[in-house]
């Protein structure tokens, strides 16, 4: 019992995050969209990714929310979370000037402290889906 609800309160931080950070690109899109332009890496795709990224990041917090699929939206939120860390670590060893467009008060970190924060959730989620997989139950709430 004291698993599932360390499991329960780790997929609602996930998508909280989520949540957050899409809210926050899709209200302020231009803003968004105009920083992906800025980074060189990613340019020619900015306007897919603007809309992409919080789409996805809504999706995944959706299978957070669903017991039955808590198991899979924690893989894709540790795996979304590694693709952003990815993006941040090349965006910074390229980038002479590198924006950022994260969305809400995650903005306010530093690069490093970016990376840190992005480990720090994909560690937490990878935690809970170890003990999903040691439940070894569809997860029920």
């Amino acid at each position: 019992m004291v698993k599932e609800r360390i499991v329960i309160a780790i997929c609602w931080l996930c998508m909280a995050l989520f949540l957050y950070t899409a809210y926050a690109k899709i209200v302020d899109h231009d803003r968004f969209l105009k920083g992906l332009t800025r980074v060189h890496l990613i340019a020619g795709v900015a306007v897919f990714i603007s809309f992409a990224v919080p789409v996805v990041e809504i999706i995944v917090a959706l299978l957070l929310l669903v017991p039955k699929t808590a198991k899979l939206g924690l893989s894709c939120f540790i795996a979304v979370m590694s693709l952003f860390t990815m993006y941040i670590v090349s965006a910074m060893i390229r980038e002479k000037k590198l924006p950022c467009h994260c969305g809400g008060a995650i903005e306010k970190l530093s690069w490093g402290q970016h990376i840190w924060f992005n480990l720090a959730f994909i560690a937490i989620a990878a935690i809970a889906l170890r003990l999903i997989i040691k439940l070894n139950t569809s997860f029920k709430n």
